[in-house]
């Protein structure tokens, strides 16, 4: 006898509150970051230490109000040469597909528009057609592939966007 499961196709009711991403949520980002990325590339806990304590970083997360626990976060840095760089955006796998990874990006570049940033950058692996087009949804272009970018030796491509100065 065949069991069928039945299927939701509305999105589930979310309710999460959007907040500064400190260095005393570490334990909980680098948790939540191995989750999200299973194919070796999450980072490890000292970059986002690291990451956490510079002033030059832009993170930001997004907590779920009925369970209290970080469902979303994303991080820029400000680099040198005065381009935003979105580092990392990542989404609880059970808070997927409600919208946080767009949310989460346009607060890190709205974040860094207020600090006179008018360009950002991000890295994405080539197979990874899903978050090409949101981030192409966005403004962002590709402008480079990058070979054997990740450690796994998968190829990348950079992606540039504009961003709106505020005054």
């Amino acid at each position: 006898m065949q069991v069928i499961q039945p299927i939701n196709y509305a999105p589930k009711a979310f309710r999460g509150l959007l907040r500064p991403l400190l260095l005393s949520d570490l334990n909980e980002l680098w948790q939540l970051d191995l989750r999200c990325f299973l194919d070796g590339e999450a980072y490890e806990r000292e970059t986002f230490r690291y990451l956490l304590s510079n002033p030059n970083t832009i993170a930001r997360q997004v907590r779920c109000v009925e369970y209290d626990e970080m469902s979303a976060f994303a991080i820029g840095v400000i680099e040198q040469d005065g381009v935003g760089h979105v580092t990392t955006v990542g989404v609880a796998p059970e808070y997927r597909r409600r919208g946080l990874a767009r949310l989460m990006l346009h607060e890190i570049e709205r974040s860094l528009t207020i600090r006179k940033i008018s360009t950002a950058r991000l890295e994405v692996r080539v197979n990874n057609i899903a978050a090409q087009r949101l981030y192409e949804q966005l403004g962002y272009v590709i402008v480079q592939r990058l070979g054997k970018y990740y450690a796994n030796g998968d190829d990348g491509y950079l992606m540039v966007k504009s961003l709106d100065i505020e005054d």
